[in-house]
């Protein structure tokens, strides 16, 4: 088996699975509760947030433990925009982001009455740095730019929008959806965010595992309201088991982040050279400012899914688009974003890579696509 669908989620570090089941065992008490049992609980939360903000050098935020990126990005993006709403209605993004932040913004909208501007991408899927001056208004409270894309794996310059959005809005909180980039591609630690998101099942931690960094001194309303959990911001019983697994995922990403990028990043140049010279291959991924895991291609004129089940048939897995997106069975939005042709946009294939995949894998990767696709054309 040949599995290339990292994006979506990977297998978990054996690591991770010991110590989860390590602290169910014994810091079973509820963190809230007032005994002793409950007390080690709470301090063990408390410890295992300084572990992560020590690991990936953010040490001037807190750790709000969620269930993923998904809530993490929605306690962001509404907890922002409602909390600022007093000082402003407009709300900015790109038209390439995860659903649960497009989806976010689209909710405030018709709710409460926001108004959102889309930030364009160029054809590379890297976003218009000009367009983002002139749209920040002083009425402007939040800014949503992911770090690394889910589809192609652009990487979007956080730094240099960081500093424009402080110098043209003033008021506005900056969010970066970090899931794809965390663990994988290094980020300056002293860029000026405010809010960051992250999920523990894409860097082998496990699923219903995330957390949002809060800078200090960042107020948000909370969408989960209850017993006061989690700073206020997400009531609840908190899960001392999956936080501990999270963090264990973090530290192994992360002290082996510089090694695994330059092994992926190998894999991935030579795939994408490979795979350009298959006859009716796009190469949707651009070959600077890109992600060392995520390359993804298009053949028109074919089934796309017809393409991924020949592949499984020959254990290579794969995946059509991001995960929350594939079974709607529309052309991609990123990719129509950057300018591509519907037909292109419908026909995409994602392969993401993690650790330990080596350049032996690829002969068959390159003949397996290159024959599948060869066969659907013939057939076509």
């Amino acid at each position: 088996m040949i599995y290339l669908d990292n994006s979506a989620t990977t297998k978990p570090y054996p690591e991770v699975l010991h110590v989860y089941q390590q602290v169910s065992e014994r810091f079973f008490g509820n963190p809230s509760s007032l005994h002793q049992i409950g007390i080690d609980a709470s301090r063990l939360l408390n410890e295992t947030r300084k572990q992560i903000l020590h690991c990936t050098g953010f040490k001037q935020y807190e750790i709000i433990f969620t269930s993923g990126a998904t809530e993490a990005n929605n306690i962001a993006i509404k907890g922002a925009a409602l909390a600022k709403m007093n000082r402003g209605k407009h709300i900015v993004t790109t038209e390439i982001e995860h659903p649960s932040v497009t989806e976010s913004f689209e909710q405030l909208r018709t709710l409460f009455g926001f108004d959102i501007s889309y930030i364009p991408v160029d054809e590379q899927g890297h976003i218009d740095m000009t367009h983002l001056k002139e749209i920040l208004r002083p009425d402007t409270v939040l800014v949503s730019i992911m770090h690394v894309n889910n589809e192609t794996g652009a990487i979007q310059p956080i730094e240099a929008a960081a500093a424009i959005i402080r110098e043209y809005a003033k008021n506005a909180l900056f969010h970066v959806d970090a899931v794809q980039g965390l663990g994988k591609v290094t980020m300056n630690q002293q860029t000026d965010i405010d809010l960051l998101t992250m999920s523990g099942h894409k860097i082998h931690g496990l699923k219903g595992t995330g957390a949002l960094f809060l800078k200090k001194g960042t107020v948000l309303a909370p969408l989960i309201t209850g017993g006061g959990q989690e700073f206020g911001l997400r009531s609840g019983t908190e899960n001392p088991a999956g936080a501990v697994s999270l963090a264990k995922a973090v530290k192994q990403s992360f002290e082996h982040l510089e090694q695994h990028h330059h092994e992926m990043l190998a894999m991935k140049t030579e795939l994408q050279k490979q795979l350009v010279d298959i006859e009716g291959v796009v190469m949707n991924t651009p070959l600077k400012q890109s992600a060392p895991h995520i390359v993804n291609i298009s053949v028109p004129g074919i089934q796309i899914e017809v393409l991924l089940h020949m592949l499984e048939e020959k254990g290579i897995f794969v995946s059509t688009t991001s995960a929350c997106s594939a079974k709607k069975k529309e052309p991609s939005r990123v990719l129509l974003a950057m300018g591509k042709s519907e037909e292109v946009a419908k026909s995409s294939l994602r392969i993401s890579l993690t650790y330990g995949q080596g350049p032996e894998l690829i002969p068959h990767i390159i003949t397996s696509i290159a024959r599948s696709v060869k066969k659907l054309k013939g057939m076509r």
